[in-house]
């Protein structure tokens, strides 16, 4: 945990480099608003973590204590490679399930709410993803990888992914199609039907290619999800595809499409909510969420992201010491704090962000999906 405190000021000073390096060539990829929305997401994903986490590495080490096969050393460096290399494999099929089950997606697709894309896109993180994720990391318990080398090398793979969320890196040659790159990963986030659920490897990008998800960036891609989200405080971000979810199980008539809506694929209809003619999803026409606030509420917003980043890191220090009720004290205070800094950076008029054609996209918010058969968008 303390890794990532000391990475913050790293964080911040690559986004403002970033930042400045669009300024100077004309292509200002940051918005205020989006860019508290997003660190917003990310600060209630680490606080969170503080308890969350200890699920899954808790889990990790029990499986690890009574059912690993070999007993690895962490003094080796084979073990840190090939566990490096292990990780990143798990972590393409955890990435590619959460795209491909609704109950995965209803975590991740907070990550891929913000339609812009820049390096605090990166931190845009889910705070209920760990709850199932850890299922996918077991088989190196069960490998003999100790804790301590599986926590280092998934964070080891968290960071890499930090750099190439960024619009100002074009292609990379070569190395677009060994690693995972900005150019790729640009595609990930895209909406463009050809860019749907493709690219999702975390540091290889050879997983894709072998398991044909890869997909080349040949136009601009439009980020995003669709339907958008029409907000930038995290709680209604980490709690959206969860609503719709909830939403399509109350509204479906047959008992077997109520539980299908769970473990479909994201844009899945019941049988009695699919439009006889789906309204067709067109990524030009899209507009991002954009919604005018006062000078007085960006300054607002402003000062309290600056406070909340302070005291997300005085937190994260002083976690590991502090009573449980003293803990979920400040952890309560911070996120409401964090609601309050969504709801400035809102304004006074909250919409949708939708398509500009005649009929607007429904039963399907929070998706990225058209295409296959169980899409409907």
């Amino acid at each position: 945990m303390n890794v990532i405190v000391y990475a913050i000021p790293v964080f911040l000073l690559l986004m403002a480099a970033e930042f400045g390096l669009g300024l100077a060539l004309g292509r200002n990829v940051y918005r205020l608003n989006d860019a508290v929305g997003s660190l917003a997401a990310g600060i209630l994903s680490q606080i969170s973590g503080v308890f969350m986490l200890a699920l899954s590495v808790g889990i990790y080490i029990l499986v690890y204590n009574n059912l690993s096969l070999f007993a690895l050393s962490a003094s080796d460096w084979r073990v840190w490679l090939g566990a490096l290399i292990a990780y990143d494999f798990l972590y393409y099929w955890n990435h590619r399930i959460d795209h491909e089950v609704g109950l995965f997606w209803a975590a991740h697709v907070v990550h891929h709410q913000s339609d812009a894309f820049n390096l605090s896109t990166a931190l845009r993180q889910p705070s209920s993803g760990v709850l199932l994720g850890w299922i996918f990391y077991l088989p190196m318990a069960v490998a003999g990888v100790p804790p301590v080398v599986f926590v280092a090398v998934g964070l080891i793979d968290l960071l890499y992914q930090f750099w190439i969320h960024t619009e100002l890196v074009g292609k990379l040659g070569w190395f677009d199609r060994v690693f995972a790159s900005p150019s790729n990963h640009r595609v990930h986030h895209g909406v463009n039907d050809q860019y749907l659920d493709k690219n999702y490897g975390g540091i290889l990008i050879l997983w894709d290619r072998l398991f044909g998800t890869y997909e080349d960036e040949v136009e601009p891609p439009v980020f995003g999800v669709r339907g958008g989200l029409g907000a930038f405080d995290p709680i209604s971000a980490n709690l959206a595809y969860y609503r719709t979810m909830l939403d399509l199980c109350r509204g479906a008539t047959d008992w077997r499409d109520k539980i299908r809506v769970w473990f479909a694929p994201p844009g899945w209809l019941p049988a009695n909510l699919r439009p006889a003619d789906p309204p067709r999803y067109d990524p030009r026409a899209v507009r991002p969420y954009d919604p005018a606030v006062s000078r007085a509420a960006s300054v607002l917003a402003s000062a309290a992201l600056v406070a909340m980043i302070g005291a997300t890191a005085a937190f994260l220090m002083s976690a590991p010491h502090l009573p449980l009720a003293n803990g979920l004290g400040v952890f309560l205070a911070l996120t409401a704090t964090l609601w309050a800094m969504g709801r400035c950076s809102t304004g006074a008029s909250r919409f949708q962000r939708r398509s500009t054609s005649s009929r607007p996209l429904r039963h399907a918010p929070l998706t990225r999906s058209t295409g296959r058969s169980s899409r409907t968008s």
